[in-house]
């Protein structure tokens, strides 16, 4: 299963689209918070694919969940959310919790701007950076992950 990660879009929706043009054919897109807008946009123009979003910080008055828990082929499980609710500008440690309480191999999250990959008993976790504004002197970016039965394969990816 192709899954593709985007957080932190801020209201500029050609960022998306280039995702989308770059990666038509995946099982699932997930949009990490920052983009409620640009959601809606997707879900109106791409009404065939697979989308989860999640309200992030910016997101206000948005009736967008907090995160989310997805079941995925083979057992796989993501813990998905912006991330400002657990602190992660300073740690992922509480991403890691919810992502172990939930049962969850993945764990994502948004909110910083910074590209993040991580692995931690068993446990992979990924922040794919903001796909327009990014803070860490790196490209725009999204993540792709691949799921399998023999296991977990996660990429970030730059834009420009």
């Amino acid at each position: 299963m192709r899954i593709i990660v985007m957080s932190d879009s801020h209201m500029y929706y050609p960022a998306i689209q280039e995702i989308m043009k770059l990666q038509p054919d995946a099982d699932l897109y997930i949009h990490l918070g920052d983009g409620e807008n640009e959601c809606r946009n997707l879900k109106n123009d791409y009404p065939d694919k697979n989308f989860c979003f999640f309200k992030g910080n910016c997101d206000k008055d948005s009736s967008l969940n907090d995160f989310l828990v997805i079941p995925l082929d083979y057992g796989h499980r993501i813990f998905a959310a912006h991330g400002h609710q657990y602190d992660v500008k300073y740690t992922t440690a509480k991403m890691f919790l919810n992502a172990k309480i939930n049962q969850c191999d993945i764990a994502l999250f948004g909110h910083t701007h910074m590209r993040y990959c991580g692995y931690e008993e068993g446990i992979h976790i990924m922040n794919p950076g903001s796909c327009i504004i990014p803070r860490d002197d790196q490209p725009p970016s999204f993540g792709i992950i691949e799921t399998t039965e023999s296991g977990i394969m996660k990429n970030i990816v730059s834009l420009r």
